[in-house]
């Protein structure tokens, strides 16, 4: 019924992980039957480090998906040897939409990231002349700093340094966890934007230790407290440089359930579902108020990114989203393994549908 219906564009999701080789069928067209855009991580093994390699793993991702106006935009993994040059190829190319800055070691695959900020000036340089975006892993490597800190380290220290350094660099503050975050991203807002994950706005740091550790909500940055979710909730409500951006990040099950639990939470199947169930509350829960949560979640999902990567709207395909309950899969096939979803074998009270022609 149109009541219990909300109906926005096809959404976008501006951070993915898709991974590569054989597990690159599941996850591609899991993203594909649930977003026209992705912003598409490069951290790899061995990373996206140019323009050549960008492209070819474009490919790849197309040549597995089974829904052709799904459009991957890909990005660089920065290095210490990220030069001026490469910067201006991704710039020229049709493909490339970004660089993402891993400090080394701060999360999945990220040991060929920066080991100094000061190594890239250089490139960092070329993007501010270029107005080409930086895409930030905002978190310090220090193993002295609680990791419950890392984010609010690494903003005080690294990010307010390329701030300073490069006052017109536009930049998106990934998965922004914190309070701390928030009040940064809201500060740089003329030139920052900021991706918002949802499970960071579903779970708090009691989800993920309460009762046990609950290695399938790890991740990195880690799920934090309530008044760091309710600040990520108003910032959503609020400001419109931030996005939705679900950094669902696949790993196997043998490693999420291991001494050394892998980081990464995957939502990519029923990632706009989750963002209704985690904004539902302030529409008057259980029984929102539709109309007026369908204009926001447009603006969310739909509207926002594509308007800081300066992109064009082309929906020509339109969401679903039902006020229906979903049982989420136990697992997916995952190469030899298989892939556990947050909330496995739990029951969602929405369901989504991606509907063609336009109405």
């Amino acid at each position: 019924m149109k009541e219990r219906t909300i109906r926005i564009p096809v959404p976008d999701d501006w951070h993915l992980h898709l991974r590569d080789g054989d597990v690159l069928d599941v996850t591609a067209n899991h993203a594909a039957s649930r977003c026209r855009r992705a912003i598409i991580m490069p951290n790899l093994k061995p990373p996206v480090v140019t323009v050549e390699e960008a492209r070819d793993y474009l490919e790849r991702i197309r040549a597995t998906v089974r829904r052709p106006s799904f459009e991957p935009l890909m990005t660089l993994y920065l290095t210490d040897r990220t030069d001026a040059s490469q910067i201006r190829k991704a710039v020229q190319s049709d493909h490339v939409f970004g660089v993402k800055l891993y400090p080394a070691g701060a999360t999945t695959n990220s040991e060929h990231g920066l080991t100094s900020i000061q190594k890239a000036k250089e490139a960092l340089a070329a993007m501010e002349e270029e107005g080409f975006p930086l895409l930030v892993h905002a978190e310090a490597t220090d193993p002295s700093i609680d990791v419950f800190d890392r984010e609010k380290a690494f903003v005080d220290g690294d990010l307010d340094w390329i701030c300073q350094r490069f006052p017109k660099l536009r930049i998106v503050f990934e998965h922004v966890s914190s309070r701390h975050g928030v009040e940064f991203v809201r500060s740089e807002s003329n030139r920052m934007g900021a991706t918002v994950t949802p499970h960071h706005l579903l779970l708090t740091r009691n989800d993920l230790l309460a009762g046990g550790l609950k290695p399938h909500h790890y991740c990195l940055p880690v799920v934090k407290t309530e008044e760091d979710r309710q600040s990520l909730m108003e910032a959503c409500l609020t400001l419109d440089n931030f996005f939705a951006g679900t950094d669902s990040a696949p790993h196997p099950r043998s490693k999420k359930e291991s001494h050394s639990c892998a980081a990464g939470i995957y939502t990519a199947p029923f990632f706009p579902e989750l963002y209704a169930m985690a904004f539902e509350h302030r529409f008057g829960a259980p029984e929102p108020d539709l109309e007026s949560m369908e204009g926001f979640l447009r603006d969310f999902l739909c509207v926002r990114g594509e308007r800081f990567y300066g992109l064009k709207s082309s929906a020509q395909e339109y969401m679903e989203i039902r006020r229906k309950d979903q049982q989420i899969p136990d697992h997916y096939p995952f190469g030899d393994d298989v892939l556990i979803p947050l909330y496995a074998g739990k029951t969602i009270p929405y369901t989504a549908e991606i509907i063609a022609p336009a109405p």
